[in-house]
């Protein structure tokens, strides 16, 4: 569908989850453009927001929360050590596992890569009927909803009735 077809569809005949994934996908695709100068790319820049929430993750906790498989984080964590924006380090109480946490450089490029973020919800924004931290706060709250859902159907508590 055109962006000139889609600007004529009745909005309430879209699935919330689909518009989600169109303004995703259109971040994303934003995102891997300009931060190529920072030498990153939208995924990578998600690893670098969760290092950064919890310092010295290991890979593994990484993974589970972007879901995102270990040997993709594993090849990212990689290129950020190599790019020298993050550190790896054994977990001493796991010696399995990697503890990963940002370089001075890194927190750099996070800084630098949230002023980018911000550029994109400023125009995503401009002229638009809903204030932003409404829509966050609903948005926080509907995911919140999503990953409970989701955990009482891995963990079968809840099973759906058809």
């Amino acid at each position: 569908m055109s962006l000139e077809e889609f600007k004529t569809v009745d909005a309430s005949t879209l699935p919330i989850g689909k518009l989600i994934t169109i303004i995703a996908r259109g971040q994303t695709l934003y995102l891997n453009h300009t931060l190529v100068g920072l030498g990153i790319n939208a995924t990578q820049l998600h690893f670098l927001f969760e290092i950064y929430h919890q310092n010295n993750m290991n890979q593994e906790n990484i993974a589970e929360r972007c879901n995102i498989n270990k040997g993709a984080v594993a090849r990212s964590i990689k290129k950020l050590e190599d790019n020298g924006l993050v550190i790896r380090e054994i977990d001493e109480n796991n010696r399995r596992q990697n503890r990963v946490s940002l370089t001075d450089k890194g927190k750099k490029t996070l800084k630098e890569s949230i002023s980018i973020l911000k550029i994109w919800e400023d125009e995503v924004f401009k002229g638009n009927a809903i204030e932003k931290t409404v829509l966050q706060q609903a948005l926080k709250e509907i995911a919140i909803k999503t990953i409970e859902l989701n955990q009482e159907g891995c963990n079968g508590k809840k099973e759906q009735k058809h």
